[in-house]
């Protein structure tokens, strides 16, 4: 039980496992960001092209 005890204390103290999980955690809300705003233009888009395309009927 003393091993575990101090398995858990010495990863408590080691940052670079946090500072991991911290750049992929800020990656994927920049990836989610990405995704949201290329469907908002990509319907935004769409709506463009059929008006345009309306148009010219």
């Amino acid at each position: 039980m003393e091993k575990v005890v101090r398995t858990c204390a010495r990863m408590a103290k080691d940052e670079a496992g946090s500072t991991a999980i911290e750049y992929a955690l800020i990656g994927t809300l920049v990836s989610v960001a990405i995704i949201v705003g290329a469907i908002a233009l990509g319907d935004q888009l769409g709506v463009m092209y059929s008006d345009l395309a309306s148009k010219f009927k």
